[in-house]
């Protein structure tokens, strides 16, 4: 069991991070995958680019934060058990959702734009979405049962 002097900082933190990805992730999808579009063919593969590399600096240590806070919350007592385990496994579905289905799509779109790529992006990036907004709120119920203020 993990001290309960870290309760406080590790919801938080798992909040936080959890949090930041639900806007992130209902930003991307409803106002910049979809502009990916009107970027123009010449200087697409450059904005694919480095559209890839900055995103990864932003969601990368959002998303590893939330993970190991997900983590250790699993580990605790600090939130019911089926909170802690719905919560991995949203986890889990965002996180594949990911590495399976829209890495592979922007890797496309790095040689060039193409147009079914791009809807297929937004398409399948509704799975994160939904699981990110869940997750959001299950981050919002684990610090309302642990009474953290």
């Amino acid at each position: 069991m993990l001290p309960d002097a870290l309760r406080e900082p590790i919801l938080f933190s798992h909040a936080f991070a959890t949090l930041a990805m639900v806007g992130l992730i209902w930003f991307v999808q409803v106002v910049h995958y979809p502009l990916f579009a009107r970027v123009g063919s010449e200087s697409y593969t450059a904005y694919q680019t480095a559209h890839m590399s900055r995103t990864s600096l932003v969601v990368g240590p959002l998303m590893l934060t939330e993970l190991a806070a997900a983590v250790l919350i699993f580990f605790s007592s600090w939130a019911p058990r089926p909170i802690a385990i719905a919560g991995l496994i949203l986890l889990a579905v965002a996180w594949l959702s990911t590495f399976l289905l829209q890495v592979p799509r922007h890797a496309t779109l790095e040689r060039g734009f193409d147009p079914c790529a791009a809807a297929s992006l937004v398409s399948t990036n509704w799975i994160r979405t939904v699981a990110w907004t869940a997750r959001g709120v299950l981050a919002l119920l684990m610090l309302r049962v642990a009474q953290v203020s």
